[in-house]
């Protein structure tokens, strides 16, 4: 289909440094809602600056969503030599001293300084924080990138990393909701399934999620919850997003999918896009920037419009129009020495 003259339910990824013909004629014919960028399209920040430029070029709008996923540790799509090496969720849980208010204190600065590199390239959207609390015997899939082992832990600075973000003018998404700690396999790589109780998701999975229940953005998790929902995950399960997302955690802010393309999903990619939408979803998330995939994850979208089109612009809403003032040297020099006190 094609949804010319209006905000697709998609984000959509690129396959390189600059825009293909084919790519920019494409994004000017469907119009995303957003873009997402990985490591294969950064190369220096003046590279991506202009990336940043013609993605928002070709969809007419200057406050376009680009997401990133730039959480520090494994998953860290800019790295040195141009961009600041920055620590997993774990590191900031491990603070020496073991004081609460000095690991929120630095997980906020960890993140400040993160948006301040994201900004000056034009991305606006950071895939962080992770909020799943991970079960000692689940998959590593989640591991470090986790801030502590307990709800409270993770829900505290989680938040923090939240508000340092905001506080830099880009927006944070909460993930992966409602809970992928449990997850006993990867979901990049399998379908996992979990058979923990109603109440023990409740009380543990959900908790993070319904701390930051007031956070503008989210990411669903392919994972199989056996007690909500046997049969679908999360994504495309609309007794998932009715009974825990907008339910029990309480969340009104949009609702992207994590990437389409993972293999947690069976089906075409039309199939995909559309029961995804069909399930509770606002907008879907495909990352590979592949052409083929992609238009057939647009045939199963529609435009953007109701109850998600307004979370959208709720979202885009909550970013500043000016950035909390940072002087950057002493930042840094505070926040390196914080860790390094703490190796």
């Amino acid at each position: 289909m094609s949804a010319k003259g209006s905000r697709l339910a998609c984000i959509l990824g690129c396959a390189g440094a600059a825009l293909s013909r084919e790519e920019a004629a494409f994004f000017r014919d469907v119009k995303p809602w957003g873009f997402i960028l990985f490591a294969r399209n950064a190369e220096d920040p003046d590279q991506v600056r202009r990336l940043t430029d013609a993605l928002r070029e070709t969809v007419g709008r200057e406050d376009a969503p680009i997401l990133i996923d730039q959480e520090g540790g494994r998953v860290q799509r800019l790295r040195p030599p141009h961009w600041r090496k920055y620590p997993p969720g774990r590191a900031y849980g491990q603070l020496a001293g073991n004081d609460p208010l000095l690991k929120r204190e630095i997980t906020r600065l960890g993140a400040r300084l993160i948006a301040h590199d994201l900004a000056a390239l034009g991305i606006n959207v950071d895939c962080v924080p992770v909020l799943d609390v991970p079960d000692p015997s689940g998959h590593e899939i989640i591991g470090d990138r986790a801030y502590g082992q307990t709800p409270e832990e993770v829900a505290s600075l989680g938040r923090a990393a939240a508000e340092g973000l905001i506080a830099g003018g880009v927006l944070p998404v909460v993930k992966h909701m409602p809970g992928h700690g449990r997850a006993m396999a990867d979901s990049h790589m399998e379908l996992p399934v979990v058979e923990a109780s109603w109440e023990e998701l409740d009380a543990r999975d959900f908790a993070p999620f319904k701390a930051l229940s007031d956070m503008p953005m989210a990411m669903s998790a392919h994972v199989i919850y056996t007690a909500i929902d046997p049969k679908r995950p999360g994504t495309t399960s609309k007794k998932v997003h009715r009974r825990a997302i907008r339910g029990a955690i309480g969340f009104d802010g949009l609702v992207m999918t994590d990437d389409l393309s993972m293999k947690a999903l069976s089906g075409d990619f039309t199939d995909r896009a559309r029961d995804s939408l069909a399930a509770g979803c606002d907008v879907v998330l495909h990352c590979n920037g592949d052409m083929d995939e992609m238009k057939a994850v647009v045939e199963g979208c529609g435009p953007l419009k109701g109850k998600a089109a307004r979370r959208a612009e709720a979202a885009l809403a909550r970013i500043p129009r000016h950035s909390e003032p940072l002087d950057v040297e002493e930042a840094v020099a505070r926040f390196e020495a914080a860790l390094r006190i703490s190796a």
